[in-house]
């Protein structure tokens, strides 16, 4: 038998519902589902960043209007106008005006 060391350590009440959830659903007791998070992070630590970096940076997709170069973006399923933002501009600072869908709900271009 192996000889476990008890540990305490404090989880958002988000993350612990997910994880009593998943702990019921694989039937499987919440500490070993929490071991073998620990396990994989601790062996592998450059995945666990590469994919928390990969969610980062990109969101949205930038395009440019062929007729007058005002930058758009599809935000949520809508095109949205950036107006004169930088290039690089971060969730905060995003002021968008909504852009209406074209007829019978297909997405057009609307030229400026």
């Amino acid at each position: 038998m192996q000889v476990k060391q008890k540990v305490t350590f404090y989880l958002s009440p988000e993350l612990h519902r997910k994880l009593k959830i998943r702990a019921a659903i694989d039937s499987e007791p919440m500490s070993d589902l929490a071991e073998k998070a620990i396990v994989f992070y601790l062996n592998h630590p450059e995945m666990v960043e590469a994919a928390e970096s990969a969610a980062h940076g990109r969101t949205h997709q930038v395009h440019a209007c062929p007729e007058c170069a005002t930058s758009v973006v599809v935000k949520d399923g809508e095109m949205v106008a950036l107006k004169n933002q930088p290039g690089v501009v971060s969730e905060e600072q995003l002021t968008v005006a909504q852009v209406t869908p074209g007829a019978a709900g297909q997405e057009q271009l609307v030229t400026c």
